[in-house]
């Protein structure tokens, strides 16, 4: 049992505390594909992304993620295809989740509307060798891990035109061990909760050279308080962002992106945190490299602010 309640707390901590399991990330608003499955091929060109993110920098085994995530159109442009690889880790417990995506496009007199499916594996691995025991020689903690792999799969819808967008999406559908009880198989403890997001963004133009973009994002998680993000940025003279982000109940975000060339972009975001563990960690960082790639890219007359 001592086991159990151990693994128990090693999950609520990879959960980031908050309102969600899946992997934190503060420049989503760059990258739609990590929240959404029907963003992929929204783009009439092929987008790679890489991050790296460490949350609450400063305390030990906090949590650290890298992605890496692809998507662009197929030939036809009625839909389009993505591929995520994440890997998180938090505490004595480490995530990699390996999905695909498949969104088909439906033009509308004013916009697109996609339909997105995902599906994939989530691998988890607890390393109970890194664990601090204060009972030496517990036979309970004699394994060295412990591992779950679970496939599951998600579904979302997004529309978007020129101004703005609105999509909702679950990455994951399906609930793992839920509710763990006394005398559960401890080697299924791992747990997976499904997850739920409504998105929306507008773009404003200006007389300037000055664009401003208000966006917002509500995540729901059962039997977590509903969690949302308020993100304002501007555009600089379509080469720079700048903006604040809030994330209710966790971090107030500075995000900053810079388009190097047409096609290759560098993002930074760094999180204030403001509930209790501010006391305990500087903050977290998070750094992402963007290219675009495909030969239509070149023939934009405007770039694509979503």
């Amino acid at each position: 049992m001592k086991k159990i309640i151990f693994l128990f707390f090693c999950a609520c901590l990879q959960s980031g505390l908050y309102a969600q399991q899946d992997p934190l990330f503060s420049q989503y608003i760059f990258n739609g594909l990590v929240i959404n499955p029907a963003y992929a091929g929204s783009h009439p060109y092929m987008t790679l992304n890489v991050l790296a993110r460490k949350q609450w920098f400063g305390m030990d085994k906090s949590p650290s993620t890298q992605a890496i995530s692809w998507h662009g159109p197929l030939k036809s442009k009625k839909a389009g295809l993505g591929l995520i690889l994440n890997n998180d880790r938090a505490g004595i417990i480490r995530q990699t989740d390996l999905f695909g995506s498949y969104s088909y496009h439906l033009s509308l007199p004013k916009g697109k509307l996609n339909f997105g499916l995902s599906g994939g594996l989530s691998f988890y691995r607890s390393f109970l060798s890194d664990a601090v025991i204060w009972e030496a020689g517990d036979a309970v903690y004699a394994a060295n891990s412990i591992s779950n792999t679970y496939p599951n799969f998600g579904a979302g819808a997004y529309y978007h035109n020129e101004n703005y967008y609105f999509g909702i999406s679950m990455p994951r559908v399906l609930s793992y061990y839920s509710q763990l009880k006394q005398g559960d198989d401890p080697t299924t403890v791992h747990r997976q909760k499904a997850h739920f997001y409504v998105t929306g963004g507008y773009m404003i133009e200006t007389k300037s050279d000055i664009k401003i973009k208000p966006s917002a994002l509500i995540k729901y998680v059962k039997a977590a308080p509903i969690q949302f993000d308020i993100n304002l940025n501007l555009l600089f003279n379509n080469i720079v962002w700048a903006g604040l982000s809030f994330r209710s109940g966790d971090a107030i975000s500075l995000n900053l992106e810079y388009q190097l060339t047409r096609k290759l972009r560098v993002g930074y975001a760094y999180d204030y945190t403001i509930s209790r563990l501010r006391y305990s960690t500087s903050g977290s960082h998070e750094i992402c490299i963007g290219y675009d790639f495909g030969y239509d890219i070149m023939k934009m007359k405007n770039p694509r602010y979503f």
